[in-house]
């Protein structure tokens, strides 16, 4: 039987450097991934692929505040947003991949699944958003987009301007799972939880409604792959491998190392925290929850990795 792998890759690492940010730059992106992801299934993978979108997100929130700001046209919500990147970059990676399979005579086809992911109304994030989204902001704008929107929370970023900071609550189901499950096994290879997932809250009749938020999608990736019970979790990165002391004259890469000494490592503080630390946390989600593997690597890197020739290994 196949292994299964959930696979996630980066919303920056669709957008490989400043000045090259657009759907067209994106696309050359996304197929020279999809040649290594495909490789991967060469070797005898069922996959799921993931991804982020947070620069996209940004992207369409700008778009949606010019066209208030030049055209007075009504504002595009963010949980719509993120609906809107899931189906886009889904359409993108899906055709980049029938392509590849094309080419090598693999008898797949790829599917996107729009993907509502769970999370608690009560979640402390929704009292404290971290996470920030869309423009740079003045102070009066940030203070007249308070009036209007009364909801939002509106901060001073590092001296370069105001944003807008949302939650970013913990995943806690996906939805579409069994749907994503039973694709993947009749041999789809299966684009989900785009950008961590559309953020929704379950009523108490069992309704689901969307709310403004922004998952992290390597957490969401690691609850689809617990849920699914992947053989393998693999998170993309922009590095080969995990290293410590990342950048100094001592630093060390980790080619296999078991939980507990990731854990050490966690404690030592030597992942940081809005880079390596979540995929990191990621991962040992996953294993503590019954995983047998997880990677870490560079898109580019993916079919050595499973080969175990590069990357790193983390085990239970």
């Amino acid at each position: 039987m196949s292994k299964l792998a959930v696979i996630a890759i980066g919303g920056n690492s669709l957008i490989r450097e400043k000045g090259h940010e657009t759907v067209e730059d994106q696309y050359e992106a996304v197929v020279e991934t999809a040649r290594h992801i495909a490789g991967m299934i060469e070797q005898g993978y069922e996959v799921i692929i993931t991804h982020g979108n947070g620069p996209q997100v940004g992207f369409i929130l700008r778009r949606s505040e010019i066209a208030r700001e030049v055209a007075d046209m009504h504002e595009v919500p963010l949980v719509s947003c993120g609906a809107d990147t899931q189906g886009a970059i889904g359409y993108q990676i899906q055709q980049a991949m029938d392509n590849e399979f094309k080419q090598r005579g693999i008898h797949k086809t790829a599917v996107t699944v729009v993907t509502q992911v769970v999370v608690s109304e009560n979640d402390p994030a929704f009292q404290k958003p971290t996470k920030p989204i869309g423009s740079f902001y003045t102070k009066e704008q940030a203070e007249e987009f308070q009036k209007e929107n009364p909801t939002w929370v509106m901060v001073e970023d590092a001296g370069r301007g105001y944003r807008r900071m949302v939650a970013s609550p913990l995943p806690r189901d996906i939805v579409e799972k069994n749907v994503i499950s039973k694709l993947v096994w009749d041999g789809y290879c299966v684009i989900s939880v785009g950008g961590g997932g559309i953020p929704v809250i379950k009523r108490e009749n069992g309704s689901l409604e969307g709310i403004d938020a922004v998952i992290d999608k390597d957490f969401a990736s690691s609850l689809l792959a617990t849920e699914i019970k992947a053989d393998v979790l693999i998170i993309s990165t922009g590095v080969p491998t995990v290293y410590l002391n990342y950048g100094k004259p001592n630093e060390k890469a980790l080619d296999r190392v078991s939980m507990a000494e990731l854990k050490q490592y966690v404690s030592e503080n030597h992942f940081a925290p809005g880079s390596m630390l979540p995929k990191i946390q990621a991962v040992i989600d996953f294993l503590e929850k019954g995983g047998k593997e997880a990677i870490i690597t560079n898109p580019e890197s993916l079919e050595e990795a499973v080969a175990g020739k590069t990357g790193t290994h983390v085990y239970p």
